[in-house]
């Protein structure tokens, strides 16, 4: 009678499991021969700043508690008569005129989003396709809401359908919200 010691045993599993790895690596090889590792899906463009610079926000988002309240339904940035108005995205300009002596410019995005911008003097046409970073106009003086002291304000507004929402959003800034422990 053959008496197996325990560690032939293991030794013996072991061989075959190394056995194994050996095979399947061989396979994989085979398989894969002259696939090569692609690198990460390229990042769409992201959004950025409507100004050159980060400006100053002040008149911070302040929706009304219904839609037909008076509220900030964007962001005020300082900046300067005749600055460059940029895109604040990649899209297609869906307006660009004049609304009660006020110039506007509006551009649609990906997923039903809609920058806005006032009191900007148009660069651009109806349909005509920007990118993230592009001048769109030239910001004109006489924003209401501009507080004293600042020379001119972009007027930057957002929205997805009929509901509006902070564009400082766009760029990673927004409320922050403190979770339990519990959910992390």
């Amino acid at each position: 009678m053959r008496v197996l010691r325990p560690y032939a045993a293991a030794a013996v599993g072991f061989a075959t499991l190394v056995s194994l790895f050996a095979v399947c690596s061989l396979v994989a090889a085979i398989c894969f021969a002259g696939v090569r590792a692609s690198a990460a899906p390229p990042k769409p463009r992201s959004f950025g700043w409507p100004l050159t610079g980060i400006p100053a926000v002040v008149v911070p988002f302040n929706p009304p508690a219904q839609p037909w309240l008076p509220g900030q339904r964007g962001v005020d940035l300082a900046s300067r008569a005749g600055a460059q108005v940029l895109a604040a995205g990649d899209g297609t300009v869906a307006f660009a005129g004049v609304v009660a002596g006020v110039g506007v410019v509006s551009v649609d995005h990906a997923d039903g989003l809609r920058t806005t911008y006032e009191p900007v003097r148009a660069g651009v046409r109806r349909g005509q396709h920007v990118t993230v970073g592009m001048i769109i106009g030239v910001l004109e003086a006489g924003a209401p809401r501009c507080p004293a002291g600042v020379a001119a304000c972009l007027h930057w507004g957002l929205r997805r359908g009929d509901v509006y929402l902070d564009p400082l959003l766009l760029l990673g800034y927004g409320p922050v919200r403190l979770l339990p422990l519990a959910n992390i």
